[in-house]
């Protein structure tokens, strides 16, 4: 007797972003994209500061990103989204850049051209990790995360809070009247604050965007303290800032 097997097809359903400067090379990834149904909306766009803007504004899950375009390069845009970026398969001509793409934490690496069938090996490497991504969190001013003081738990406020600056073995959370310091790294605080509220403008630097009171030759004013603004970060954050 012959039997029937029922397979539940499981469709990732993502929000996707296409990043290339090649108008070529985004007609492809579009067609592969329209192959499968495992796309909920599929945006493409030409460069990493357009891609930026979108991320901003829109949720993205996942990023098909480009990594040689003008002006910044797409592994400085994955760089300056921290912790809470898209999942991110990179699309590039180039093999030189895995090594330093895979320390990112992205995906997969894909090299042009693209076909069919590597393309949907992918997005099987996207559908082990997808369920398990972290919902985004919508934060307000009212919400506080449980931060170690000594042999006291205390509750901080997110809306206080200026910057945090990395010391040695010790993460220093600076609001208006203090710091308190909390033995962790730099990386896990920025892992546990909302990235539309914080951003990184150094390796030993995260800063409140709605604190910063002034920009002037590569320095942040936050309140009564100066804070340099490296370079690798300065793009990024001049868009998050919206400029005028």
């Amino acid at each position: 007797m012959s039997s029937i097997t029922f397979v539940n097809v499981f469709y990732l359903d993502m929000n996707t972003l296409i990043v290339d400067d090649n108008l070529v090379a985004r007609s492809v990834l579009l067609k592969l994209c329209s192959q499968t149904r495992d796309f909920a909306t599929v945006t493409d766009c030409g460069s990493a500061d357009e891609a930026l803007h979108i991320l901003l504004n829109k949720p993205i899950d996942l990023l098909l990103l480009d990594i040689e375009m003008p002006g910044m390069s797409g592994l400085e845009l994955a760089k300056s989204l921290g912790q809470k970026k898209p999942l991110i398969i990179f699309t590039t001509s180039k093999t030189e850049y895995a090594a330093e793409a895979f320390e990112l934490n992205v995906v997969d690496y894909l090299v042009k051209p693209i076909n069919t069938a590597r393309f949907h090996q992918a997005l099987e490497k996207v559908r082990e990790v997808y369920d398990s991504k972290k919902e985004e969190v919508s934060y307000t001013q009212d919400e506080f995360i449980f931060i170690r003081d000594g042999n006291v738990v205390k509750q901080l406020k997110l809306d206080d809070l200026l910057f945090a600056e990395a010391m040695g073995d010790y993460v220093k959370l600076h609001t208006q009247e203090k710091f308190y310091a909390v033995h962790t790294t730099l990386k896990s605080v920025e892992q546990r604050l909302p990235a539309s509220m914080f951003s990184r403008v150094h390796r030993s630097y995260l800063v409140a965007i709605s604190k910063i009171e002034s920009l002037q030759e590569g320095t942040l004013k936050v309140g009564k303290h100066n804070i340099p603004l490296a370079d690798a970060y300065r793009k990024p954050l001049s868009i998050r800032m919206n400029i005028i």
